[in-house]
């Protein structure tokens, strides 16, 4: 992967969760790279990977009548279960 040059350089404090700073620390000793580099090599993946996301519509149920049979009680749940598994449903 090559080098990104940046001629303009942010120094900052950032609190990292443990989990988060775990993961780094073991990609910093697998690759050889410096903390920095792998931070933020992996915050510019993330956030290119966030952009190029194409937005996905939201989940929307389209509610529709049940036309339960005629004669069954939903409410005696002995009777329901002796139809679904017969007559030893213990």
């Amino acid at each position: 992967m090559p080098q990104i040059q940046h001629q303009n350089i942010m120094r900052t404090t950032l609190t990292l969760d443990e989990d988060v700073d775990t993961k780094l620390r073991a990609l910093c000793r697998r690759t050889g790279e410096s903390f920095e580099t792998v931070v933020n090599r992996t915050l510019r993946e993330g956030l290119d990977a966030r952009a190029s996301r194409t937005p996905t519509q939201p989940f929307r149920v389209q509610a529709r009548p049940l036309r339960l049979r005629t004669g069954i009680d939903l409410d005696d749940v002995a009777e329901l279960l002796e139809r679904i598994d017969g007559p030893e449903h213990s």
